[in-house]
């Protein structure tokens, strides 16, 4: 069934409904509805929807979150305290999946109204109709979303246009776009800056492990440092040797980040103020830089493992084997006992075990079902922020066991998360293969 955009007004005489009963048009697919909606009247809020934005949690705050500093651009009335739970209604259609609603922004403000410790102060959009609609629809957990706002007339509500992805090759072509957005982060786009200059985004006061300029090693100015080389400095910035593997994992993540950034803005920053003589130039500059981070997104999370697996004393060789062949073509991302274990027939299979790492989850879990032959539970490191409970059967019955860092176990399901194993739990069990 081709998607659909809906239209407020005027109608064509043959097509679909929409939930609310107006007629559409095809709008073709996604690189059309990007072309149509990322033009200089709009702008991008995108995020990946996690289980407290859907109704995978059976969450009572349902409904996307925006941040007060977003939607106050977009919604400028919201922005009154005095006021207890200020709102907005406007127009927002879920092209992706032909759906259209008059929705509501709030600012949830009552702990600036005599609730001080329990009350909420976040911004949201609501009143989407239960979970017939893609955004609040438990299987659209994970999925990487554009939020496309319209701001033509600064007097009144702008529209929203809204693509939800679908399936892992839509949401390679938004992050084309954008560069990768992982769970838990948000960014807009184009953005605040404009143009090129606008994707560095360099923070206005150093965060803690932003790097200075006298702070960038000359040879990494010369040559974009490797992500395993990057990782390195945030283990030296960041040892917090006194934390639990999930802790300590997540806090490195952030710190990473901000050192890539730092990097980042230290080496494309010239040529950025040097300028340009041709469009074509402005633009392999900019694919490079978003190339670049796709690359780091893709492979950090996996080298962060691999540090905290040696400093919790797993010895690579002995322990685990990172990247290793089990058989021709397949390539875990971590074996364990040992390569030699997996492939010795008087090894027992109950002693084996594969990790992969996964930043997202949602659609990528499938590939690595036929990894790892002789081990029919595939263990999975993922930072996604929920699944449903559908969805979390499907994994279970096709024998992944998810691992999950604590702090973000609770924005899963209740019913799922006594069936998640933490970081620190896993490399327990490891320990314990060789024995």
């Amino acid at each position: 069934m081709p998607s659909c955009r809906l239209r407020p007004t005027g109608f064509v005489p043959t097509g679909k409904r929409g939930r609310s009963g107006e007629r559409c048009v095809p709008v073709g697919d996604l690189v059309e509805w990007l072309d149509e909606y990322g033009g200089p009247s709009f702008v991008w809020y995108v995020k990946r929807l996690s289980a407290n934005d859907t109704l995978a949690n059976e969450s009572h705050q349902a409904g996307p979150y925006i941040p007060r500093e977003v939607l106050f651009d977009f919604f400028p009335t919201l922005n009154q305290p005095a006021m207890k739970n200020p709102d907005v209604w406007f127009d927002l259609y879920v092209d992706s999946h032909s759906d259209h609603q008059q929705v509501r922004a709030v600012w949830y403000n009552n702990k600036l109204h005599g609730n001080p410790k329990g009350g909420r102060n976040e911004t949201r959009l609501t009143n989407f109709g239960g979970q017939a609609s893609a955004l609040l629809d438990p299987e659209s957990t994970g999925a990487l979303t554009v939020f496309a706002f319209n701001k033509i007339d600064a007097l009144r509500a702008p529209e929203c246009h809204v693509w939800v992805c679908r399936h892992e090759t839509e949401e390679d072509l938004v992050e084309d776009r954008v560069g990768p957005v992982e769970p838990g982060k948000w960014l807009l786009w184009p953005p605040a800056q404009g143009g090129l200059l606008g994707l560095l985004q360099a923070p206005p006061v150093r965060a803690s492990c932003w790097l200075g300029d006298q702070e960038i090693s000359p040879v990494w100015r010369k040559k974009f440092p490797s992500g395993a080389e990057i990782v390195r400095k945030a283990v030296e910035l960041r040892p917090d040797n006194a934390l639990d593997p999930d802790r300590r994992l997540m806090r490195r993540r952030d710190c990473e980040f901000e050192i890539f950034r730092s990097v980042e803005q230290a080496i494309e920053l010239p040529h950025i103020q040097a300028g340009f003589t041709t469009v074509d130039a402005f633009i392999a500059r900019a694919q490079t830089v978003l190339q670049r981070r796709k690359a780091r997104s893709g492979h950090s999370l996996e080298l962060h493992t691999r540090a905290i697996f040696i400093e919790e004393r797993l010895i690579e060789g002995t322990h685990f084997a990172h990247q290793p062949e089990s058989e021709p073509g397949k390539r875990p991302d971590f074996l364990f006992p040992s390569v030699d274990a997996y492939r010795s027939a008087s090894f027992p299979a109950d002693r084996l075990r594969m990790l992969a790492v996964k930043t997202t989850c949602k659609d990528r879990w499938r590939q690595i079902l036929n990894e790892a032959d002789r081990i029919p539970t595939k263990h999975l490191l993922t930072l996604q922020e929920g699944v449903s409970e559908a969805q979390f059967r499907e994994m279970t019955h096709a024998g992944v066991q998810l691992v999950v860092p604590t702090g973000i176990t609770d924005k899963f399901p209740k019913t799922v998360q006594p069936y998640l194993q933490t970081l620190e739990s896993f490399i327990g069990d490891a320990r314990l293969l060789t024995i």
